[in-house]
């Protein structure tokens, strides 16, 4: 998902937010020269789609999905990238912002040196809660990684940057940035897919919030290694700077409304947003941003950002022309239904049969372009 690269509204106050937040002790950080600046050296990701940057090309689920052919990547790239949009994601941004190498995506590294510069765990379709226990509550779901696969992961790596220097390994978690992407619309919306109801979405909440808490704090045992290792969760491993992500509404995608039409009653007026969706999405936001309060009470000396990409989507959505859209917000850039959200669950934006969504002319900071869109085939927002 590349959330407007051209003004960027929900990358920028997170990256400036991270540099000017508390940074790792001088022991642990890089310095510049003989001003002692500290700066950050790597990012470690985590995620789904919105986050992904390589590892759902190669994973057997999902590799040669359609992300993996044009037109994605193509207005950044020229190419597909991996990634699931036509464009870059936050995470680019962080690491263009931050002057900091690109992570390697897990799943296309090998050794401790492919990891030393960050790493991106994230996975398209992964979910924060189990398929297991989606399952149990009879939601059904596409690609079997969740956070906690991802968390484990992240313990290979720690394993190989131990083995490789110990005595750096402390250093590395300090100087680095944890950047927890969106990680649980995907809960949300196959909970919405199998059971047609969002009180079933909603009551998954406190489960995602807890299974987000302990990727952050949580040691466990790590069942594929010897009984006495554990899964370092993030903070435990010696991150110092993490930042996770909020919820986006949920309401302005556009399969919800597509999927899910309703009543005159049931819109937001100022977006046309379906509000229900969006008061769940506003109920995960809350308890995320209530558990990190409570974990910045908990560790003291870490700097645990909530980044907020919920409201400059709906701020974009309410007012497209003033990041450079046009007037269909709602619209999928290249569906496939058609209608107000041009939506076809079935069709990708690399799909045979996908239309360009309708626009009318409009103004774009004026240069009079109408050819930038809001959102892409499914549920990820572009520009």
């Amino acid at each position: 998902m590349a959330l407007f690269p051209a003004s960027l509204p929900a990358a920028v106050p997170l990256l400036l937010i991270l540099l000017v937040a508390a940074e790792p002790p001088a022991a642990y950080a890089d310095t510049d020269g003989d001003r002692g600046m500290k700066w950050y050296s790597r990012v470690f990701a985590f995620g789904n789609s919105l986050t992904d940057t390589g590892n759902a090309a190669v994973f057997p689920v999902t590799a040669g999905g359609p992300f993996t052919m044009p037109p994605y990547g193509e207005t950044y790239f020229g190419h597909p990238s991996g990634r699931a949009s036509n464009g870059r994601l936050i995470v680019d941004f962080l690491v263009e912002g931050l002057k900091v190498p690109q992570p390697t995506p897990y799943l296309t590294g090998r050794t401790a040196a492919d990891f030393l510069n960050g790493t991106n765990f994230a996975v398209g379709g992964a979910t924060a809660l189990d398929p297991a226990f989606l399952a149990s509550k009879g939601i059904v779901t596409f690609v079997p990684i969740s956070l906690s696969n991802e968390t484990s992961w992240f313990e290979n790596v720690v394993q190989l940057i131990k083995s490789s220097d110990y005595d750096q390994h402390r250093k590395i978690m300090a100087s680095s940035v944890f950047y927890v992407g969106e990680i649980s619309v995907n809960d949300y919306f196959f909970a919405l897919m199998s059971n047609n109801s969002v009180n079933v979405a909603a009551s998954l909440v406190p489960h995602i919030i807890g299974a987000i808490r302990s990727a952050l704090t949580l040691r466990r045992p790590w069942i594929q290694s010897t009984p006495s290792s554990s899964i370092s969760a993030m903070i435990a491993a010696g991150a110092r700077t993490v930042a996770v992500s909020g919820m986006l509404p949920i309401g302005c995608e556009p399969q919800q409304p597509a999927l899910f039409p309703g009543g005159p009653g049931d819109y937001d007026p100022a977006t046309g947003c379906i509000a229900r969706f969006n008061d769940l999405a506003e109920l995960h936001n809350l308890a995320l941003n209530k558990m990190l309060s409570e974990l910045r009470l908990a560790h003291p000396g870490r700097t645990l950002i909530y980044a907020d990409i919920y409201r400059p989507v709906v701020s974009a959505v309410a007012s497209p022309a003033s990041y450079g859209f046009g007037d269909t917000p709602l619209a999928a850039c290249c569906g496939g239904g058609g209608g107000p959200y041009n939506f076809n669950f079935s069709t990708f934006c690399a799909t045979p049969g996908r239309l360009p969504a309708p626009t009318r002319p409009s103004s774009s900071r004026g240069t009079g372009s109408t050819s930038r869109r809001l959102q892409t085939g499914s549920s990820h927002a572009t520009c």
